[in-house]
């Protein structure tokens, strides 16, 4: 790999120190930064969609350009997300990507290099989603601001990487979405895994029973580690049937369901009245056009409410939705979320759960856990540069 200067910033230029305690990234008010010219990055690509573990290829390409309002993220470490297991099987929900093409949809770094619009980023550590949402399996990632949030330079490089994605989707479906209110009963599927363990902690500090489900005593003892008042496990007994004993016949008052499948058919036999049942995935794989539909009249007569989760920040959300017809948070609500996040973190109200930690060269290994429903928590790859 050869160096020289990185280009496309108009920033002027100062050297890297490390961060100290306390301090967010460890870099000069003024956030100038010296940067150096990097034309080649390793990558993981996708050439054909198929198992990670057969489709993954490591391999030297170009390093991106940031466009306006996005910036150039020297990746420090990598989040496997779920969707990434989806993009790399070609399963993609909603746009599956074109070959070849490299995964990765969550990464934490510094910013080396911006566009124009974008100036305020440089020299800041950052948790961010990569344009697109794919890019992250590289040691350099394009990412638009509006996705991107500052990460304090003293947090642990793993809890740092763990902390972004998880707890803002889990805020956003339990808060901003579920109106979740303190005595109500949550009902957490999946709870073991990131969501699902950022969502127990955040519905316990907001004063909700909690009541999860996860396929093994493991993942169990880790939930009830995390708060969970009552553990479901559902290759052992009929989920449902177990909330309402649980809840002498109310059911649940709002559901977190990131599996989808049978799992949301059977969530509405447990789900009381004015329930909400909070869409956040389809973890179980299940091709789109074979989802079963939920139609209109079973909600007119459920009287529950069926919402959609989806985590994603613009810059306007009106235009964007006067343009797409998709209704995404506006950044700044996201850095007020943020904000609390980081706070109940250094409070210790909540902790990243990181169930697995590699390094870049050993990136398709972490897949054999996920794959298997064996992990727990976050799975993390962590660069050496």
């Amino acid at each position: 790999m050869t160096e020289s200067s990185l280009t496309k910033t108009r920033c002027p230029s100062v050297s890297y120190r490390q961060a100290g305690p306390g301090q967010k990234g460890g870099y000069p008010s003024d956030h100038r930064l010296r940067v150096h010219e990097v034309k080649t990055m390793q990558a993981w690509q996708v050439h054909e969609y198929g198992r990670p573990g057969e489709v993954l290829k490591l391999g030297e390409i170009a390093v991106p350009t940031p466009a306006p309002h996005q910036i150039l993220v020297r990746v420090e470490a990598i989040a496997i997300n779920f969707n990434d297991l989806d993009g790399i099987h070609g399963r993609y929900r909603t746009v599956k990507p074109p070959l070849p093409f490299v995964p990765g949809m969550e990464v934490l770094g510094h910013v080396e290099s911006c566009g124009e619009g974008a100036e305020n980023w440089l020299g800041k550590r950052v948790c961010t989603i990569p344009d697109g949402a794919f890019g992250g399996y590289a040691e350099y990632a394009v990412c638009p601001t509006a996705m991107t949030f500052e990460m304090p330079g003293h947090i642990d490089v793993a809890e740092a990487a763990s902390l972004y994605y998880p707890f803002h989707l889990a805020s956003l479906a339990l808060f901003e979405r579920g109106k979740l209110q303190p005595g109500e009963t949550a009902l957490i599927h999946a709870a073991a895994g990131g969501v699902g363990s950022a969502a127990i902690q955040l519905a316990k500090n907001a004063g909700a029973r909690v009541i999860v489900t996860a396929g093994s005593d493991q993942k169990l003892a880790l939930c009830q580690e995390l708060g969970a008042d009552n553990l479901i496990n559902y290759r052992t007994s009929d989920f449902a049937d177990e909330v309402n004993v649980l809840t002498e016949g109310r059911g649940a008052d709002i559901i977190l369901d990131s599996v989808g499948g049978a799992v949301t058919e059977d969530s509405l036999r447990c789900l009381a009245f004015n329930g909400r049942l909070m869409i956040l995935g389809f973890a179980s794989g299940i091709e789109a056009e074979d989802e079963s539909a939920i139609t209109p009249r079973p909600l007119l007569f459920g009287n529950f409410s069926l919402c959609g989760v989806c985590h994603a920040y613009v810059d306007d959300p009106i235009e964007f939705r006067k343009l797409t017809g998709l209704n995404f948070p506006s950044h700044s609500s996201g850095v007020a979320m943020h904000e609390e996040i980081l706070t109940l973190f250094a409070k210790k109200k909540i902790r990243a759960v990181v169930g697995q930690q590699v390094t870049f060269n050993a990136l398709p290994d972490v897949f054999d856990a996920i794959e298997s429903r064996t992990s727990v928590g976050r799975s993390i790859v962590v660069l050496d540069h």
